[in-house]
Protein backbone atom coordinates (compact mmCIF):
# COMPACT_ATOMS: atom_id res chain seq x y z
CA UNK A 1 0.00 0.00 0.00
CA UNK A 2 1.50 3.27 -0.99
CA UNK A 3 2.18 6.50 1.18
CA UNK A 4 -1.08 7.85 0.06
CA UNK A 5 -3.36 4.99 1.25
CA UNK A 6 -2.14 5.49 4.76
CA UNK A 7 -2.24 8.85 5.39
CA UNK A 8 -5.75 9.71 4.11
CA UNK A 9 -7.07 5.61 6.18
CA UNK A 10 -5.51 7.14 9.34
CA UNK A 11 -6.82 10.78 8.95
CA UNK A 12 -10.43 9.60 8.94
CA UNK A 13 -10.14 6.75 11.24
CA UNK A 14 -8.11 9.70 13.73
CA UNK A 15 -11.54 11.98 12.85
CA UNK A 16 -13.73 9.23 13.81
CA UNK A 17 -11.84 8.56 17.11
CA UNK A 18 -11.67 11.89 17.65
CA UNK A 19 -15.13 12.60 17.56
CA UNK A 20 -16.35 9.21 19.34
CA UNK A 21 -14.44 11.00 22.08
CA UNK A 22 -15.65 14.15 21.76
CA UNK A 23 -19.20 12.44 22.52
CA UNK A 24 -17.84 9.89 25.12
CA UNK A 25 -16.17 13.31 26.87
CA UNK A 26 -19.95 15.26 26.49
CA UNK A 27 -21.59 12.16 28.27
CA UNK A 28 -18.90 12.05 30.65
CA UNK A 29 -20.15 15.58 32.01
CA UNK A 30 -23.71 15.12 31.70
CA UNK A 31 -24.31 11.73 33.11
CA UNK A 32 -25.90 11.16 37.26
CA UNK A 33 -22.97 8.43 37.83
CA UNK A 34 -26.16 5.91 38.60
CA UNK A 35 -25.52 2.17 37.86
CA UNK A 36 -28.95 2.40 35.42
CA UNK A 37 -27.31 5.76 33.43
CA UNK A 38 -24.10 3.52 33.29
CA UNK A 39 -25.60 0.41 32.35
CA UNK A 40 -28.75 1.30 30.39
CA UNK A 41 -28.39 4.65 29.69
CA UNK A 42 -31.01 6.04 31.99
CA UNK A 43 -33.52 3.93 29.66
CA UNK A 44 -34.47 7.16 27.43
CA UNK A 45 -33.61 5.67 23.77
CA UNK A 46 -36.10 5.28 21.12
CA UNK A 47 -37.15 2.73 19.35
CA UNK A 48 -35.29 3.53 16.11
CA UNK A 49 -32.23 5.54 17.90
CA UNK A 50 -31.84 1.56 19.80
CA UNK A 51 -32.69 0.03 16.52
CA UNK A 52 -29.72 1.77 15.01
CA UNK A 53 -27.45 0.83 18.05
CA UNK A 54 -28.63 -3.06 17.97
CA UNK A 55 -27.49 -2.76 14.35
CA UNK A 56 -24.26 -0.86 14.91
CA UNK A 57 -23.49 -3.84 17.92
CA UNK A 58 -24.14 -6.57 15.75
CA UNK A 59 -22.86 -5.75 12.57
CA UNK A 60 -19.07 -6.30 13.94
CA UNK A 61 -15.67 -7.28 11.82
CA UNK A 62 -16.92 -10.43 11.37
CA UNK A 63 -19.94 -9.24 9.15
CA UNK A 64 -17.87 -6.15 7.37
CA UNK A 65 -14.67 -8.41 6.84
CA UNK A 66 -14.99 -12.08 8.01
CA UNK A 67 -18.45 -12.95 5.82
CA UNK A 68 -17.44 -11.25 2.90
CA UNK A 69 -14.01 -12.70 2.92
CA UNK A 70 -14.77 -15.84 3.38
CA UNK A 71 -17.26 -15.89 0.72
CA UNK A 72 -14.45 -14.92 -1.57
CA UNK A 73 -12.60 -17.94 -0.53
CA UNK A 74 -15.63 -20.39 -0.25
CA UNK A 75 -18.37 -19.46 -2.27
CA UNK A 76 -21.84 -20.64 -1.55
CA UNK A 77 -20.55 -21.81 1.63
CA UNK A 78 -19.37 -18.98 2.74
CA UNK A 79 -22.98 -17.56 2.66
CA UNK A 80 -23.98 -19.62 5.63
CA UNK A 81 -22.94 -16.91 8.11
CA UNK A 82 -24.82 -14.28 6.66
CA UNK A 83 -27.93 -16.51 6.56
CA UNK A 84 -27.30 -17.78 10.24
CA UNK A 85 -27.12 -14.32 11.78
CA UNK A 86 -30.08 -12.69 10.01
CA UNK A 87 -31.83 -16.07 10.51
CA UNK A 88 -31.25 -16.07 14.02
CA UNK A 89 -32.94 -11.91 14.52
CA UNK A 90 -36.62 -14.26 14.17
CA UNK A 91 -35.90 -15.88 18.05
CA UNK A 92 -35.06 -12.63 19.52
CA UNK A 93 -37.80 -10.89 18.13
CA UNK A 94 -40.94 -13.53 18.84
CA UNK A 95 -39.09 -15.41 21.97
CA UNK A 96 -36.80 -13.18 23.88
CA UNK A 97 -36.83 -9.21 23.24
CA UNK A 98 -40.24 -8.25 25.18
CA UNK A 99 -39.73 -11.04 28.29
CA UNK A 100 -36.07 -10.00 28.77
CA UNK A 101 -37.22 -6.58 29.09
CA UNK A 102 -39.94 -6.62 31.34
CA UNK A 103 -38.14 -9.11 33.57
CA UNK A 104 -34.90 -8.35 33.83
CA UNK A 105 -32.77 -4.79 34.86
CA UNK A 106 -29.61 -5.14 33.35
CA UNK A 107 -28.35 -8.37 32.61
CA UNK A 108 -29.13 -12.02 31.40
CA UNK A 109 -28.33 -13.03 35.19
CA UNK A 110 -31.92 -10.51 36.15
CA UNK A 111 -33.66 -12.49 34.57
CA UNK A 112 -32.78 -15.84 36.16
CA UNK A 113 -32.37 -14.87 39.21
CA UNK A 114 -35.85 -13.07 39.50
CA UNK A 115 -37.77 -16.64 40.17
CA UNK A 116 -34.37 -18.13 41.52
CA UNK A 117 -31.33 -18.24 44.28
CA UNK A 118 -30.22 -15.38 43.13
CA UNK A 119 -26.47 -15.78 44.37
CA UNK A 120 -25.55 -19.25 42.51
CA UNK A 121 -27.31 -18.18 39.68
CA UNK A 122 -26.08 -14.98 38.99
CA UNK A 123 -22.58 -15.85 39.15
CA UNK A 124 -23.04 -18.73 37.09
CA UNK A 125 -24.70 -16.91 34.38
CA UNK A 126 -22.26 -14.10 34.90
CA UNK A 127 -19.00 -16.45 34.57
CA UNK A 128 -21.06 -17.65 31.11
CA UNK A 129 -21.50 -14.03 29.86
CA UNK A 130 -17.67 -12.81 30.69
CA UNK A 131 -16.73 -15.91 28.64
CA UNK A 132 -18.63 -15.26 25.67
CA UNK A 133 -17.96 -11.44 25.73
CA UNK A 134 -14.39 -12.30 25.69
CA UNK A 135 -14.62 -14.32 22.54
CA UNK A 136 -16.05 -11.86 21.05
CA UNK A 137 -13.41 -9.55 21.91
CA UNK A 138 -10.88 -11.02 20.26
CA UNK A 139 -12.60 -11.26 17.08
CA UNK A 140 -12.62 -7.80 16.64
CA UNK A 141 -9.28 -7.34 17.98
CA UNK A 142 -8.14 -10.26 15.35
CA UNK A 143 -10.40 -7.85 12.06
CA UNK A 144 -8.46 -5.02 13.59
CA UNK A 145 -4.91 -6.18 13.15
CA UNK A 146 -5.18 -7.60 9.68
CA UNK A 147 -6.79 -4.42 8.50
CA UNK A 148 -3.52 -2.56 10.10
CA UNK A 149 -1.49 -5.19 8.51
CA UNK A 150 -3.17 -4.52 5.15
CA UNK A 151 -2.82 -0.98 5.21
CA UNK A 152 0.84 -0.97 6.28
CA UNK A 153 2.01 -3.39 3.28
CA UNK A 154 0.42 -6.30 4.70
CA UNK A 155 3.51 -7.99 6.91
CA UNK A 156 4.09 -5.69 9.23
CA UNK A 157 3.55 -7.90 12.98
CA UNK A 158 4.31 -5.01 15.45
CA UNK A 159 1.77 -2.66 13.22
CA UNK A 160 -0.92 -5.67 13.81
CA UNK A 161 0.57 -5.79 17.58
CA UNK A 162 0.15 -2.48 18.49
CA UNK A 163 -3.27 -2.29 16.85
CA UNK A 164 -4.78 -4.86 18.94
CA UNK A 165 -3.41 -3.37 21.95
CA UNK A 166 -4.62 0.72 20.51
CA UNK A 167 -7.94 -0.60 20.27
CA UNK A 168 -8.49 -2.43 23.15
CA UNK A 169 -7.34 1.11 25.12
CA UNK A 170 -9.97 3.12 23.22
CA UNK A 171 -12.59 0.80 24.43
CA UNK A 172 -11.46 0.87 28.40
CA UNK A 173 -11.53 4.34 27.35
CA UNK A 174 -15.08 4.46 25.79
CA UNK A 175 -16.64 2.53 28.51
CA UNK A 176 -15.15 3.64 31.40
CA UNK A 177 -15.84 7.25 30.67
CA UNK A 178 -18.80 6.75 29.33
CA UNK A 179 -21.17 4.02 29.48
CA UNK A 180 -23.95 2.79 27.80
CA UNK A 181 -25.06 6.39 27.02
CA UNK A 182 -21.99 7.27 25.18
CA UNK A 183 -21.22 3.77 23.29
CA UNK A 184 -25.11 3.98 22.15
CA UNK A 185 -24.36 6.97 20.42
CA UNK A 186 -20.38 5.45 19.15
CA UNK A 187 -22.85 2.79 17.61
CA UNK A 188 -25.47 4.90 15.81
CA UNK A 189 -23.22 6.80 14.14
CA UNK A 190 -21.07 3.48 13.14
CA UNK A 191 -24.49 2.23 11.80
CA UNK A 192 -24.86 4.49 9.56
CA UNK A 193 -21.21 4.96 8.48
CA UNK A 194 -21.11 1.17 7.82
CA UNK A 195 -24.63 1.14 6.22
CA UNK A 196 -23.64 3.95 3.55
CA UNK A 197 -20.13 2.26 3.10
CA UNK A 198 -21.55 -0.83 2.31
CA UNK A 199 -24.52 0.52 -0.07
CA UNK A 200 -21.88 2.30 -2.29
CA UNK A 201 -19.21 -0.90 -2.13
CA UNK A 202 -22.54 -2.72 -3.40
CA UNK A 203 -23.58 -0.11 -6.57
CA UNK A 204 -20.28 -0.13 -7.35
CA UNK A 205 -19.75 -4.23 -7.76
CA UNK A 206 -23.55 -4.20 -9.34
CA UNK A 207 -22.49 -1.03 -11.53
CA UNK A 208 -18.80 -3.21 -12.99
CA UNK A 209 -20.97 -5.39 -14.19
CA UNK A 210 -23.78 -4.04 -15.62
CA UNK A 211 -26.01 -4.84 -13.18
CA UNK A 212 -25.78 -8.78 -14.41
CA UNK A 213 -25.57 -10.75 -10.69
CA UNK A 214 -25.19 -13.59 -13.44
CA UNK A 215 -22.42 -12.15 -14.53
CA UNK A 216 -21.00 -11.34 -11.24
CA UNK A 217 -21.53 -14.83 -9.85
CA UNK A 218 -20.31 -16.75 -13.30
CA UNK A 219 -16.96 -14.17 -13.05
CA UNK A 220 -16.44 -14.94 -9.13
CA UNK A 221 -16.71 -18.77 -10.08
CA UNK A 222 -13.52 -18.00 -12.99
CA UNK A 223 -11.48 -16.00 -10.62
CA UNK A 224 -12.18 -18.24 -8.07
CA UNK A 225 -10.35 -21.33 -8.84
CA UNK A 226 -12.98 -23.72 -8.56
CA UNK A 227 -15.30 -22.99 -11.37
CA UNK A 228 -18.03 -24.18 -10.43
CA UNK A 229 -18.44 -25.84 -7.31
CA UNK A 230 -17.64 -22.23 -6.70
CA UNK A 231 -21.10 -21.86 -6.48
CA UNK A 232 -22.55 -25.02 -5.34
CA UNK A 233 -22.38 -26.15 -1.59
CA UNK A 234 -19.86 -28.47 -0.15
CA UNK A 235 -16.53 -25.98 -1.36
CA UNK A 236 -15.68 -25.97 2.70
CA UNK A 237 -18.47 -27.91 5.06
CA UNK A 238 -18.39 -30.83 2.13
CA UNK A 239 -16.84 -34.08 1.38
CA UNK A 240 -16.67 -36.29 4.44
CA UNK A 241 -19.38 -36.72 7.16
CA UNK A 242 -16.88 -34.54 9.82
CA UNK A 243 -17.56 -31.26 6.96
CA UNK A 244 -21.10 -32.21 7.12
CA UNK A 245 -21.65 -32.27 10.89
CA UNK A 246 -19.66 -28.91 11.28
CA UNK A 247 -21.82 -27.31 8.85
CA UNK A 248 -25.09 -28.24 10.86
CA UNK A 249 -22.79 -27.00 13.90
CA UNK A 250 -22.28 -23.42 12.98
CA UNK A 251 -25.44 -23.02 11.78
CA UNK A 252 -27.24 -24.53 14.93
CA UNK A 253 -24.93 -22.15 16.68
CA UNK A 254 -25.77 -19.16 14.56
CA UNK A 255 -29.23 -19.17 14.78
CA UNK A 256 -29.44 -20.12 18.10
CA UNK A 257 -26.34 -18.13 19.86
CA UNK A 258 -27.54 -14.48 19.21
CA UNK A 259 -30.48 -14.65 21.56
CA UNK A 260 -27.96 -15.88 23.83
CA UNK A 261 -25.31 -12.75 23.82
CA UNK A 262 -25.14 -10.27 26.26
CA UNK A 263 -23.96 -7.04 24.78
CA UNK A 264 -27.54 -7.66 22.27
CA UNK A 265 -29.62 -8.96 25.71
CA UNK A 266 -28.40 -5.47 27.58
CA UNK A 267 -29.80 -3.40 24.14
CA UNK A 268 -33.33 -4.07 25.64
CA UNK A 269 -32.63 -2.71 28.69
CA UNK A 270 -32.23 1.04 26.98
CA UNK A 271 -35.25 1.55 26.40
CA UNK A 272 -38.35 2.51 28.05
CA UNK A 273 -40.79 -0.46 27.52
CA UNK A 274 -41.13 -3.67 26.03
CA UNK A 275 -43.41 -2.87 23.66
CA UNK A 276 -40.48 -0.38 22.63
CA UNK A 277 -37.83 -2.63 22.61
CA UNK A 278 -39.87 -5.27 20.30
CA UNK A 279 -40.13 -2.08 18.04
CA UNK A 280 -36.33 -1.21 17.81
CA UNK A 281 -35.34 -5.32 17.06
CA UNK A 282 -37.94 -4.73 13.86
CA UNK A 283 -35.78 -1.53 13.11
CA UNK A 284 -32.57 -3.97 13.70
CA UNK A 285 -33.60 -6.62 11.52
CA UNK A 286 -34.49 -3.87 8.42
CA UNK A 287 -30.99 -2.70 8.72
CA UNK A 288 -29.14 -6.28 9.32
CA UNK A 289 -31.12 -7.82 6.49
CA UNK A 290 -30.37 -5.58 4.56
CA UNK A 291 -26.59 -4.92 5.14
CA UNK A 292 -26.12 -9.05 5.16
CA UNK A 293 -28.03 -8.97 1.84
CA UNK A 294 -24.73 -6.83 0.90
CA UNK A 295 -22.25 -8.75 2.30
CA UNK A 296 -23.25 -11.19 -0.57
CA UNK A 297 -22.80 -9.20 -3.36
CA UNK A 298 -19.49 -7.83 -1.64
CA UNK A 299 -18.25 -11.79 -0.83
CA UNK A 300 -18.52 -12.57 -4.58
CA UNK A 301 -17.41 -8.90 -6.10
CA UNK A 302 -13.98 -9.74 -4.25
CA UNK A 303 -13.74 -12.92 -5.77
CA UNK A 304 -14.78 -11.97 -9.64
CA UNK A 305 -12.67 -8.10 -8.93
CA UNK A 306 -9.63 -8.77 -7.33
CA UNK A 307 -9.79 -13.00 -7.28
CA UNK A 308 -9.55 -15.05 -5.01
CA UNK A 309 -6.23 -16.35 -4.94
CA UNK A 310 -5.35 -12.39 -4.47
CA UNK A 311 -7.52 -12.60 -1.34
CA UNK A 312 -5.62 -15.46 0.52
CA UNK A 313 -2.39 -13.91 -1.00
CA UNK A 314 -3.00 -11.01 0.94
CA UNK A 315 -4.44 -12.71 3.99
CA UNK A 316 -5.16 -16.28 4.71
CA UNK A 317 -8.70 -16.20 6.31
CA UNK A 318 -10.15 -13.77 3.87
CA UNK A 319 -10.22 -11.02 6.41
CA UNK A 320 -9.02 -8.11 3.69
CA UNK A 321 -10.98 -9.31 0.99
CA UNK A 322 -13.39 -6.25 1.36
CA UNK A 323 -10.56 -3.32 1.26
CA UNK A 324 -8.89 -5.25 -1.41
CA UNK A 325 -12.15 -4.68 -3.77
CA UNK A 326 -12.36 -0.83 -2.40
CA UNK A 327 -9.03 -0.45 -3.83
CA UNK A 328 -9.74 -2.07 -7.14
CA UNK A 329 -13.03 -0.65 -7.16
CA UNK A 330 -11.83 3.00 -7.14
CA UNK A 331 -9.17 3.14 -9.79
CA UNK A 332 -6.84 0.74 -8.40
CA UNK A 333 -3.56 0.83 -6.72
CA UNK A 334 -1.80 4.63 -7.08
CA UNK A 335 -5.04 5.70 -8.18
CA UNK A 336 -6.80 8.55 -6.59
CA UNK A 337 -9.88 7.19 -6.35
CA UNK A 338 -8.41 3.65 -5.20
CA UNK A 339 -6.55 6.08 -2.52
CA UNK A 340 -9.80 7.70 -1.47
CA UNK A 341 -12.25 4.19 -1.23
CA UNK A 342 -9.77 2.48 0.47
CA UNK A 343 -9.10 4.96 2.68
CA UNK A 344 -12.91 5.24 3.48
CA UNK A 345 -13.63 1.95 3.59
CA UNK A 346 -11.08 0.81 6.51
CA UNK A 347 -12.02 3.70 8.45
CA UNK A 348 -15.44 2.30 8.44
CA UNK A 349 -13.98 -1.16 9.07
CA UNK A 350 -12.33 0.68 12.16
CA UNK A 351 -15.42 2.25 12.96
CA UNK A 352 -17.40 -1.08 13.28
CA UNK A 353 -14.28 -2.51 15.25
CA UNK A 354 -14.30 -0.12 18.19
CA UNK A 355 -17.59 0.42 18.92
CA UNK A 356 -18.64 -3.19 18.83
CA UNK A 357 -15.84 -3.49 21.29
CA UNK A 358 -16.78 -0.76 23.14
CA UNK A 359 -20.81 -2.23 23.16
CA UNK A 360 -19.20 -6.04 23.83
CA UNK A 361 -16.86 -4.71 27.11
CA UNK A 362 -20.05 -2.52 28.63
CA UNK A 363 -22.13 -5.51 28.83
CA UNK A 364 -19.42 -8.03 29.84
CA UNK A 365 -17.94 -5.36 32.48
CA UNK A 366 -21.96 -5.04 33.81
CA UNK A 367 -21.92 -9.04 34.10
CA UNK A 368 -19.08 -8.97 36.68
CA UNK A 369 -19.78 -6.03 38.61
CA UNK A 370 -23.42 -6.35 38.59
CA UNK A 371 -23.73 -9.91 38.82
CA UNK A 372 -19.98 -11.18 39.80
CA UNK A 373 -18.44 -9.19 42.80
CA UNK A 374 -22.35 -7.82 43.38
CA UNK A 375 -23.16 -11.79 44.48
CA UNK A 376 -19.69 -12.54 46.06
CA UNK A 377 -20.12 -9.18 48.76
CA UNK A 378 -23.51 -10.52 49.87
CA UNK A 379 -22.44 -11.84 52.87
CA UNK A 380 -23.70 -10.47 55.91
CA UNK A 381 -20.57 -11.62 57.85
CA UNK A 382 -18.09 -9.73 56.37
CA UNK A 383 -19.96 -6.41 57.13
CA UNK A 384 -19.14 -6.14 60.85
CA UNK A 385 -15.41 -6.65 61.36
CA UNK A 386 -14.90 -8.48 64.98
CA UNK A 387 -12.35 -6.04 66.05
CA UNK A 388 -15.48 -3.15 66.28
CA UNK A 389 -14.10 -0.76 63.44
CA UNK A 390 -16.43 0.73 60.85
CA UNK A 391 -16.05 -1.24 57.81
CA UNK A 392 -14.37 -0.30 54.89
CA UNK A 393 -15.72 1.50 52.43
CA UNK A 394 -16.39 -0.52 49.51
CA UNK A 395 -15.88 0.72 46.08
CA UNK A 396 -19.71 1.22 44.11
CA UNK A 397 -20.91 -0.98 41.35
CA UNK A 398 -19.99 1.63 38.99
CA UNK A 399 -16.48 1.98 39.90
CA UNK A 400 -16.06 -1.82 39.96
CA UNK A 401 -17.43 -1.91 36.56
CA UNK A 402 -15.05 0.60 35.25
CA UNK A 403 -12.37 -1.44 36.92
CA UNK A 404 -13.64 -4.61 35.14
CA UNK A 405 -13.55 -2.89 31.93
CA UNK A 406 -9.85 -2.62 32.09
CA UNK A 407 -9.16 -6.48 33.18
CA UNK A 408 -11.55 -7.69 29.83
CA UNK A 409 -9.40 -5.31 27.86
CA UNK A 410 -6.61 -6.65 28.81
CA UNK A 411 -7.57 -10.52 28.49
CA UNK A 412 -9.23 -9.77 25.00
CA UNK A 413 -5.69 -8.06 23.72
CA UNK A 414 -3.62 -11.13 25.18
CA UNK A 415 -5.70 -13.35 23.49
CA UNK A 416 -6.15 -10.72 19.80
CA UNK A 417 -2.75 -10.78 19.77
CA UNK A 418 -2.81 -15.15 19.59
CA UNK A 419 -5.40 -15.93 17.05
CA UNK A 420 -4.07 -13.08 15.30
CA UNK A 421 -4.62 -15.14 11.71
CA UNK A 422 -7.86 -17.09 12.35
CA UNK A 423 -10.84 -15.52 9.93
CA UNK A 424 -12.83 -13.15 12.40
CA UNK A 425 -16.56 -14.86 11.08
CA UNK A 426 -15.13 -18.21 12.02
CA UNK A 427 -14.27 -16.98 16.10
CA UNK A 428 -17.38 -14.83 16.17
CA UNK A 429 -18.95 -18.69 15.16
CA UNK A 430 -17.14 -19.90 18.48
CA UNK A 431 -18.20 -17.36 20.37
CA UNK A 432 -22.39 -18.17 18.75
CA UNK A 433 -21.92 -21.41 19.86
CA UNK A 434 -21.09 -20.79 23.39
CA UNK A 435 -23.58 -18.43 23.91
CA UNK A 436 -26.33 -20.87 22.30
CA UNK A 437 -24.82 -23.75 25.12
CA UNK A 438 -24.63 -21.70 28.04
CA UNK A 439 -26.59 -18.60 27.87
CA UNK A 440 -30.03 -19.60 25.73
CA UNK A 441 -30.97 -22.74 27.72
CA UNK A 442 -31.13 -21.15 31.03
CA UNK A 443 -32.56 -18.25 29.60
CA UNK A 444 -36.12 -20.35 27.22
CA UNK A 445 -36.04 -21.90 30.39
CA UNK A 446 -36.32 -19.72 32.79
CA UNK A 447 -39.05 -17.94 30.92
CA UNK A 448 -41.45 -20.87 29.71
CA UNK A 449 -40.95 -23.83 32.55
CA UNK A 450 -43.08 -23.47 35.56
CA UNK A 451 -40.94 -26.44 37.16
CA UNK A 452 -37.52 -25.06 36.56
CA UNK A 453 -35.15 -24.75 39.72
CA UNK A 454 -31.99 -23.17 41.02
CA UNK A 455 -30.21 -26.49 40.52
CA UNK A 456 -31.53 -26.89 36.94
CA UNK A 457 -30.31 -23.36 35.94
CA UNK A 458 -26.90 -23.43 37.50
CA UNK A 459 -26.74 -27.19 35.42
CA UNK A 460 -27.99 -25.50 32.42
CA UNK A 461 -25.19 -23.25 32.44
CA UNK A 462 -22.23 -25.03 33.07
CA UNK A 463 -23.43 -28.51 31.58
CA UNK A 464 -23.41 -26.07 27.99
CA UNK A 465 -20.53 -23.46 29.24
CA UNK A 466 -17.73 -26.14 30.00
CA UNK A 467 -18.22 -28.66 27.21
CA UNK A 468 -18.30 -25.54 24.43
CA UNK A 469 -15.26 -24.59 25.64
CA UNK A 470 -13.37 -28.14 26.52
CA UNK A 471 -14.58 -28.92 22.73
CA UNK A 472 -12.91 -25.93 21.53
CA UNK A 473 -10.03 -26.22 23.00
CA UNK A 474 -9.47 -29.86 22.03
CA UNK A 475 -10.56 -29.29 18.38
CA UNK A 476 -8.61 -28.68 15.49
CA UNK A 477 -9.16 -24.57 16.44
CA UNK A 478 -5.93 -25.33 18.87
CA UNK A 479 -4.07 -27.79 17.74
CA UNK A 480 -3.50 -30.36 15.00
CA UNK A 481 -3.57 -28.49 11.86
CA UNK A 482 -1.90 -25.72 10.06
CA UNK A 483 -4.28 -22.94 10.55
CA UNK A 484 -4.54 -23.84 14.49
CA UNK A 485 -4.04 -21.40 17.64
CA UNK A 486 -0.72 -24.21 18.05
CA UNK A 487 -0.09 -25.37 14.97
CA UNK A 488 3.19 -27.28 16.07
CA UNK A 489 1.21 -29.29 18.62
CA UNK A 490 -1.50 -32.10 18.48
CA UNK A 491 -3.47 -32.53 21.27
CA UNK A 492 -6.64 -32.48 19.43
CA UNK A 493 -9.53 -35.19 19.81
CA UNK A 494 -13.17 -33.51 18.66
CA UNK A 495 -12.96 -33.47 15.32
CA UNK A 496 -15.88 -30.79 14.57
CA UNK A 497 -14.56 -27.24 14.48
CA UNK A 498 -17.47 -25.68 15.88
CA UNK A 499 -18.88 -27.18 19.23
CA UNK A 500 -22.44 -26.66 19.21
CA UNK A 501 -23.76 -29.78 17.37
CA UNK A 502 -22.78 -31.16 20.85
CA UNK A 503 -22.89 -28.46 23.33
CA UNK A 504 -26.58 -26.55 22.63
CA UNK A 505 -28.34 -30.12 22.91
CA UNK A 506 -26.04 -30.67 26.27
CA UNK A 507 -26.93 -27.46 27.63
CA UNK A 508 -30.81 -28.35 27.23
CA UNK A 509 -30.08 -32.05 28.85
CA UNK A 510 -28.14 -30.84 31.40
CA UNK A 511 -30.87 -28.04 32.70
CA UNK A 512 -33.45 -30.38 31.97
CA UNK A 513 -31.48 -33.53 34.32
CA UNK A 514 -30.90 -30.58 37.17
CA UNK A 515 -34.45 -29.54 37.68
CA UNK A 516 -35.87 -33.43 37.46
CA UNK A 517 -33.31 -34.74 39.99
CA UNK A 518 -33.57 -31.42 42.44
CA UNK A 519 -34.71 -31.83 45.66
CA UNK A 520 -36.02 -28.83 45.80
CA UNK A 521 -39.50 -27.78 44.65
CA UNK A 522 -40.10 -25.63 42.61
CA UNK A 523 -41.35 -21.74 43.48
CA UNK A 524 -44.74 -20.94 41.92
CA UNK A 525 -45.29 -17.96 43.10
CA UNK A 526 -42.34 -16.69 41.88
CA UNK A 527 -42.88 -17.90 38.42
CA UNK A 528 -45.98 -16.74 38.43
CA UNK A 529 -45.00 -13.34 39.24
CA UNK A 530 -42.37 -13.61 37.19
CA UNK A 531 -45.19 -14.79 34.24
CA UNK A 532 -47.28 -12.09 34.75
CA UNK A 533 -44.48 -9.18 34.41
CA UNK A 534 -42.78 -11.06 31.90
CA UNK A 535 -46.17 -11.26 29.62
CA UNK A 536 -47.52 -7.65 30.41
CA UNK A 537 -44.80 -5.73 32.01
CA UNK A 538 -46.35 -4.87 35.36
CA UNK A 539 -43.99 -4.39 37.46
CA UNK A 540 -41.12 -4.27 35.37
CA UNK A 541 -38.65 -1.44 35.90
Amino acid sequence: MSGDHQALALVLFSAFVAVTLGITTWVSRNRRGSAEEFYAGGRLFSPMENGFAIAGDYMSAASFLGISGLIALFGYDGMLYSVGFLVAWLVVLFLVAELVRNCGRFTLADVVASRMSARKVRIASGTSSVTVSVLYLVAQMVGAGSLVALLLGGSSEAARSWTVVGVGALMVIYVSMGGMRATTWIQIVKAVLLMAGAVAMTVLVLVRFGGDVGQLLTSAAERSGHGSDFLAPGLRYGGDWTSRLDFISLGLALVLGTAGLPHILSRFYTVPTARAARRSVVWSIGLIGSFYLMTIVLGFGAAAVVGTAEVRASNAAGNTAVPLLALDLGGGAGSTGGTVLFAVVAAIAFATILAVVAGITLASSASVAHDLVASLRRNPGRERPRDGRPPRRRLGEVAVARLAAVGIGAVAIGLGLLARDLNVAFLVGLAFAVAASANLPVLLYSLFWRGFTTRGALWSVYGGLVPAVLLVVLSPVVSGSEQALFPGVDFQVFPLENPGLVSIPLGFLAGWIGTVTSPEPPDDARHAETEVRALTGAGAV
